[in-house]
């Protein structure tokens, strides 16, 4: 059985549901701090169990008769992130899986400037311990960061950050896709995989024109200093923590950490993965 964790957050949901196309409702387990938010997957046969990353006992019943199991990071950053990561991961072996998947980062490295990226080096340090099979998928960017990014700048006409580098901002669902795709060929990778990325690597002055393109309004991209940035995101009750952790996306970025654009991802799709353009077109029709 194939197990997904985090299978109601934004990315766990959509590999869910594109694993449902590819292999029988009855071979997917999910492990889920709320199995009432999966219960549209227990209805179509999926087993949902309850599993937190701070429970290894709950982890032993949702890891039950894994043969894969998908550990999808968690939304924290820090030591308390790498301690619930290795937590998954000792369930994991504990209960057999011949592999596990991790959704990690491109640019993991354990001097990165970004901490999230820090972290998945550790994570991964952790898997090559294990001594159970390992896939690492090393995933660009999240294109939906860089649309909240933009927030509100296209109303604005100004999209003030700070200074950054190229980008390959890549979508939830082409990430999902090919995650799918190799849950449901196993052992396709072995290890980190290469950098799974659009076809892009945009800067925000890029950013910028694609809003004016989409809206017809010129936005124009203004660069803040760091500091500058950071008294702002606390003037508006931003953890002075998460303030310097957001910073350090801009700072990596600057180090070209997340500047390199591979062609995996669309050998995993067999097609293009989705543009910046589309996935701003679609954020900016909503607000």
């Amino acid at each position: 059985m194939i197990i997904v964790t985090g299978a109601t957050g934004q990315l766990g949901r959509q590999i869910v549901e594109r694993l449902l196309t590819l292999v029988p409702a009855d071979q997917v387990g999910v492990s889920v701090r709320d199995p009432r938010k999966a219960q549209a997957f227990a209805d179509r046969g999926v087993r949902v169990r309850q599993g937190s990353f701070t429970d290894p006992a709950g982890l032993a019943h949702a890891f039950q008769g894994a043969s894969q199991v998908l550990v999808v990071s968690v939304d924290k950053m820090g030591e308390e992130c790498v301690k619930q990561h290795r937590t998954a991961i000792e369930a994991a072996v504990a209960a057999g899986a011949r592999r596990i998947l991790y959704t990690s980062q491109m640019g993991a490295g354990s001097t990165s400037h970004f901490q999230a990226c820090r972290d998945h080096a550790a994570t991964e340090e952790i898997l090559r311990a294990c001594g159970v099979p390992f896939t690492s998928l090393r995933n660009g960017f999240y294109a939906a960061s860089a649309a909240h990014f933009v927030g509100n700048a296209a109303e604005r006409g100004r999209l003030v950050l700070p200074a950054d580098g190229p980008v390959a901002w890549t979508a939830h669902a082409d990430l999902a896709d090919a995650t799918a795709a190799i849950l449901a060929d196993e052992g396709r990778f072995e290890g980190p995989t290469p950098p799974l990325t659009a076809q892009q690597a945009l800067t925000f002055d890029d950013i910028a024109c694609i809003v004016t393109e989409v809206t017809g309004r010129t936005t124009t991209r203004i660069t803040a200093p760091d500091d500058q940035f950071r008294e702002q995101l606390v003037s508006q009750g931003a953890p002075a923590e998460t303030a310097d952790q957001l910073l350090g996306i801009f700072a990596a970025s600057r180090a070209g950490e997340f500047a390199a654009v591979d062609p995996t991802l669309t050998r995993l799709l067999g097609r293009e993965p989705i543009a910046m353009g589309a996935v701003l077109r679609e954020r900016l029709s909503r607000d």
